[in-house]
């Protein structure tokens, strides 16, 4: 019996091309740089060596591998290699990377995510939403906006934002007139505010990375996501009354009323959250797990939507990607520690404040840094590997570390619109059927809005620090 088998990829078919080989063969010439210093055939200065960790992380990453992977082994290459690190010490760090007990929050916001995805959640959100914005000029396309925003306060994921509300709002959309590109750029954008408000992994990524205070991280995004909401809202309601998209009736207060009961549900997992975490009922990682189990009590028997045979499945599907981003973190811990063994985030520390940018210039310099990082690597690497070498010079400057963390995970929301690695634009060209390239050129008014959005969290902090310190959060 012959089994049938898939034909290769273009890019494998064949000899590689000069590009190919350049490629293939930079990080194996890095490697062996790295051998040459350690067999004492070649004796590379401690400049150098900063030069060739990167080198060799961005050279394997053009090589496809996955950024877990190759964080892993250019740690690997340059311990053994470069310095005196014993294994054992190796081995410890491994393990202590990921026994921080705010990492736990990560898996349970996921589970939560997914529990609400699938358990009807979204749909009363967008149902309430219409029923309050439907009759403005492009009113779908807001309620959808307003529906991404009730989502992520709950939710904590871009990518389970556009996929929960997207795959139904856009068809309603479409059959009402409105243009497919109109949609899926509005939905595309709309989804990253799932990382933004409330929960958020980046944001626990990053409070993990620098000992900055979960709960104040999720507070500080709720103003900065409102007002995105609303400029986002904004651009949307004049580029439909523009074009005179279709509007529905006014729904009477009745049905606005019925909506509301509907989604209550969902829409309380917020006073949970900021309830149980301000009145010190229960920390922000007990929060995520508290979110898990509301998710699963509201989707299996308060709403029915999703069976007992079900839960299975979500809870495999939570765990491969707990486990992926786990796997991250772990490798991303021995980066670090590479990082502060060779004195790295110190020495650009005293380099950037040698430059005399001042914290304005400073802060326009990380946005560069993030926005160009955010064509390479998705959200989670990026903190990983950015946020401890960024950090140090942030406090030397006096930046508070709530609103880094916020200018931080802004950047990763316009990283996820756009391509190459722009995940959101990835799921939204799924569900609508419109290729990458068409689009990227969709999202451009909403992206664009987005950039100005972070010009003004960026040289605005008030915006991010006052209802932290307004509950005393920090």
């Amino acid at each position: 019996m012959t089994v049938a088998t898939a034909p290769a990829p273009a890019q494998f078919r064949g000899r590689p091309g000069p590009a190919g080989w350049l490629i293939i063969g930079l990080p194996v010439l890095l490697a062996c740089l790295c051998f040459a210093n350690k067999l004492g055939l070649l004796l590379i200065a401690p400049g150098p060596r900063v030069v060739i960790i990167f080198a060799l992380l961005i050279a394997m990453m053009l090589t496809g591998l996955p950024i877990s992977i190759a964080l892993g082994l250019t740690v690997l290459i340059f311990i053994f290699t470069m310095t005196d690190v014993q294994i054992d010490v190796v081995a410890l760090k491994l393990f202590t990377g990921i026994e921080k007990f705010e990492i736990m929050a990560i898996p349970f916001f996921i589970l939560a995510g997914n529990f609400l995805t699938h358990g009807g959640v979204a749909r009363r959100m967008i149902a309430f939403a219409t029923s309050l914005i439907g009759h403005w000029h492009g009113g779908l396309a807001l309620a959808g906006i307003l529906a991404c925003a009730m989502f992520a306060l709950v939710c904590g994921s871009s990518v389970a934002t556009v996929v929960a509300i997207g795959s139904i709002i856009l068809p309603e959309m479409v059959r009402h007139g409105y243009p497919m590109r109109f949609g899926a750029g509005v939905i595309t954008v709309a989804g990253s505010l799932g990382i933004l408000m409330l929960p958020s992994i980046p944001k626990v990524i990053y409070a993990i990375s620098t000992n900055t205070s979960i709960g104040a991280l999720f507070v500080a995004g709720l103003l900065p996501g409102s007002m995105l909401t609303a400029m986002l809202c904004a651009v949307t309601w004049y580029i439909a009354r523009k074009n005179d998209y279709p509007r529905l009736q006014r729904a009477p207060w009745s049905e606005t009323w019925r909506a509301f009961r509907q989604s209550v549900w969902g829409l309380m997992l917020v006073v949970i959250i900021i309830g149980g975490i301000y009145s010190g009922i229960f920390t922000a990682t007990e929060a995520a797990a508290m979110s898990a189990v509301y998710a699963f009590i509201i989707s299996v028997y308060v709403y029915g939507e999703m069976r007992l045979k079900d839960v299975p499945r979500v809870l495999l599907r939570s765990a491969n990607m707990s486990a992926m981003l786990l796997y991250i973190i772990t490798n991303a811990v021995l980066f670090s520690f590479v990082l502060a063994n060779e004195n790295i985030p110190n020495a650009l520390a005293d380099w950037i404040l040698g430059l005399q940018l001042g914290s304005w210039g400073f802060l326009l310099l990380v946005n560069l840094l993030l926005l160009l990082a955010g064509n390479f690597m998705e959200p989670s690497s990026i903190i990983l590997i950015m946020a401890p070498i960024l950090f140090p010079t942030a406090m030397s400057l006096g930046i508070n570390p709530v609103h880094f963390g916020i200018l931080i995970d802004v950047n990763m929301e316009v990283g996820l619109c756009h391509p190459p690695v722009g995940l959101n634009l990835y799921v939204a060209s799924g569900i609508s059927r419109i290729g990458i390239t068409d689009l990227t050129m969709a999202v451009m008014p909403w992206l664009l809005t987005m950039l100005a959005f972070l010009v003004i969290v960026t040289y605005w902090p008030w915006l991010t620090l006052v209802l932290p310190r307004l509950l005393s959060m920090m």
